[in-house]
């Protein structure tokens, strides 16, 4: 591994924060980091031996915060904070989710304003290098006093608690420390409390929903293509001089991607001066409404880099004279994107739903339900079924969590912004829109395959012909949900999208105009 990011000091990416989870880079302290952590730690024993009052190092905790901590007391504080926040409940988020919230965590307390102590970052990253990874609950945080109790379960094993996952293998943290002859974390005064507060629960789900929702942006360009090659609509709608007069950037985009996903497509070219004034919206406005979506990726994208190099601990030690207790631990600036994009994500769903009931209706040429033996056959009638029930459950997941708050720690956390709802939910609706895409794909392939001889272009043709692949055109009936499974794992492994880049680098078609639209 010859790439390295400095924790603290470097500027990380949502791309690089990938790649450290990936193993492609490693993540390390440099010199000018560790100096900034040392000097932070040292402040924070400066102030309990001078008995400052300061809260979370030597006070109680929310509605405690009056309650004077001794200094034989204060280590004992963190162990207790460690234990008595550790509340989560449901199944275990998956694992790169947990490493994210390892690795964003380390970037944030090495910037050293947090009072954490050289050693206990030396583990963290040695649980992200080692891929050993805490065991942590998916339900239980609000979202406002840092997602307390996921983050309680991430750091339970550097005390000897808790579990761990190595190698798919779950082991408590007993075990683990005793496979690796090592021992459990002495934790200094005000390392708990930095350790838990924080926003890396939803930073981490908004981290991977920017990556799997840049994904579902990029493929919903492509089946939307492939759509309108199937029902013979016009590229007309994507000239850059329309979207010059409305010039969203997004917009954009999607224009300059269809259209040149299209140009020079024999098929397009045989029906150019055919009597058909204008397209169904689900085609001629993909433009307008995949941009909007990507608009919306673009905000959640940027606020996500914000807060991936924010210190979001409390208090925060800038000497310990100068210390201030604040809100950066709050969710809010990531909660409302977070629910922005869920409806973004939505809409795709709802927009490609259309376009494979239009593909069914028998219209442009098409046979009805894309069989050429309807009723005996019943084609591709019930899939759209599927996409219907899919549009309909993301409708009801695209209530805003952030619109909510109830209050906490009897009042003292009175406003919260249950942006790890909002996180998660995010993440069921990409769920689901991936099955939908899958289903898209498998109808605009055979409305495809209904228009030949004639061919689209090098790079719809290699994809079509990648789709073949999986599954071959439907002349009878059969389990169509093997079909639809086949195509989800093109969709979510990416396999597809890879192709699709292949191909347009190797026929010189720039696809992507605009650098702002990428993860690095």
């Amino acid at each position: 591994m010859s790439k390295t990011f400095d924790y603290g000091t470097g500027h990380l990416s949502i791309g690089v924060c990938l790649d450290i989870a990936s193993g492609k880079v490693k993540g390390i302290i440099g010199d000018d980091a560790k100096q900034k952590i040392a000097a932070s730690w040292r402040e924070v024993g400066r102030i309990v031996e001078r008995e400052i009052p300061v809260y979370g190092i030597n006070t109680g905790f929310g509605p405690l915060c009056d309650t004077h901590i001794s200094e034989d007391d204060t280590v004992t504080l963190q162990y207790n904070l460690l234990k008595s926040h550790s509340v989560g409940v449901g199944n275990p988020i998956p694992k790169e989710i947990a490493k994210l919230m390892l690795i964003s965590k380390v970037h944030a307390l090495a910037q050293g304003y947090s009072g954490i102590s050289p050693a206990t970052l030396d583990r963290l990253i040695w649980h992200i290098d080692h891929d050993i990874i805490p065991l942590v609950p998916e339900k239980g945080s609000v979202g406002a006093s840092g997602d307390l109790a996921p983050l309680a379960h991430l750091f339970l094993p550097l005390i000897g608690l808790g579990e761990v996952e190595e190698q798919g293998k779950v082991f408590t943290a007993a075990e683990m420390l005793q496979k690796h002859d090592l021992k459990p974390i002495r934790l200094g005064p005000k390392e708990g409390l930095a350790l838990i507060n924080g926003t890396q629960f939803i930073l981490s789900f908004a981290i991977k929903a920017v990556q799997r929702m840049h994904n579902a942006l990029q493929l919903a360009d492509l089946a939307g293509a492939m759509s309108l090659e199937g029902l013979m609509g016009s590229a007309r709608p994507f000239d850059p001089r329309l979207h010059d007069i409305r010039p969203y950037k997004g917009t954009k985009l999607v224009a300059h991607r269809l259209f040149n996903l299209l140009n020079h497509s024999e098929i397009l070219n045989s029906h150019v001066n055919c009597d058909r004034v204008q397209d169904p919206y689900s085609l001629r406005c993909m433009p307008q409404v995949h941009g909007a979506s990507r608009n919306a990726w673009l905000h959640l994208k940027q606020l996500t880099g914000i807060e991936l190099n924010s210190v979001t601990d409390n208090p925060i030690i800038f000497n310990a004279d100068d210390t201030i207790s604040g809100g950066n631990f709050h969710g809010q600036p990531l909660a409302l994107p977070l629910d922005y994009a869920a409806v973004a994500v939505a809409e795709l769903g709802n927009i490609a739903d259309r376009r494979c009931y239009l593909m069914s209706e028998g219209r442009y040429g098409l046979p009805k339900l894309l069989t050429e033996h309807a009723g005996l056959n019943s084609g591709l009638m019930i899939p759209q079924y599927t996409t219907a029930a899919l549009v309909t459950e993301n409708k009801t997941l695209c209530f805003p969590a952030s619109a909510d708050s109830v209050p906490t720690s009897l009042g003292q956390e009175d406003h919260v912004s249950m942006g790890s709802i909002s996180g998660r939910k995010l993440h069921k609706v990409l769920d689901n829109l991936e099955y939908i895409q899958a289903i898209e794909l498998l109808y605009a392939a055979q409305a495809m395959d209904f228009r030949r001889p004639l061919k689209s272009t090098p790079v719809m043709e290699a994809c079509h012909n990648y789709v073949r692949e999986k599954v071959p055109f439907i002349k009878d009936d059969r389990i169509f949900a093997d079909d639809i499974k086949a195509l989800h794992q093109i969709v979510t492994d990416c396999s597809l999208l890879n192709l699709m880049e292949e191909a347009a680098a190797k026929n010189n078609i720039k696809l992507d105009n605009d650098d702002e639209f990428g993860i690095y």
